[in-house]
């Protein structure tokens, strides 16, 4: 998470989404950055609103404008499976080395989760139960409009580093594991689809 003070806006990391490379960049312009632990780091919009929030009002006299990423919710899975197939994971419950995408997505279907595949939603991270949510929700396959839309607001141009790349791995799924997905993450994908 980013805190950019004077201009009043506050950038929610959600997972798999960049959210490193776009704190490498951007952290010496930010007045507040939350990068440890991940639960700060990757605070949710519902979290951001009922604590943060109301905190950076009282402080400033001023309501901050709340953004994020959201991507594609098959290749967000997709993102979170190759990620967990490093060697260097440190929870070897997590890990999702010798499994298929189509086993991980089956996973993530279950009820309960294994480890390896629990892994959240984008649209519970991203929409509040109630309330207000993200002011400016941008598409991860078109992060050129947030970097657009972050050099208006601060004033500079921003060149994103690559960092935290998962490596290459086969995602297929079958046509039942894809149904599956799209009724097991239906909110995620009618959020990603509001936004084209």
């Amino acid at each position: 998470m980013l805190v950019f003070w004077d201009q009043k806006l506050a950038f929610l990391a959600t997972p798999k989404t960049g959210s490193t490379a776009i704190e490498a960049a951007l952290e010496s312009l930010a007045a507040l950055s939350v990068q440890r632990p991940p639960l700060l780091k990757h605070t949710t919009v519902q979290r951001y609103h009922r604590f943060l929030g109301p905190y950076f009002k009282a402080a400033s006299g001023h309501d901050f404008t709340v953004v994020a990423l959201m991507r594609e919710p098959r290749d967000w899975l997709g993102s979170w499976y190759r990620y967990r197939q490093r060697e260097d994971l440190a929870e070897a419950t997590k890990s999702t080395a010798g499994i298929s995408f189509d086993d991980f997505v089956r996973a993530y279907a279950s009820d309960p989760q294994p480890d390896f595949a629990a892994v959240g939603s984008q649209a519970r991270f991203l929409q509040p139960k109630n309330g207000r949510g993200v002011d400016h929700l941008f598409r991860y396959d078109r992060i050129g409009d947030f970097i657009d839309f972050l050099e208006e607001k601060l004033g500079c141009e921003i060149i994103l580093p690559r960092l935290n790349v998962s490596p290459a791995a086969t995602m297929d799924l079958s046509p039942a594991t894809e149904s599956l997905l799209r009724q097991v993450a239906a909110d995620d994908f009618a959020l990603y689809e509001s936004l084209a």
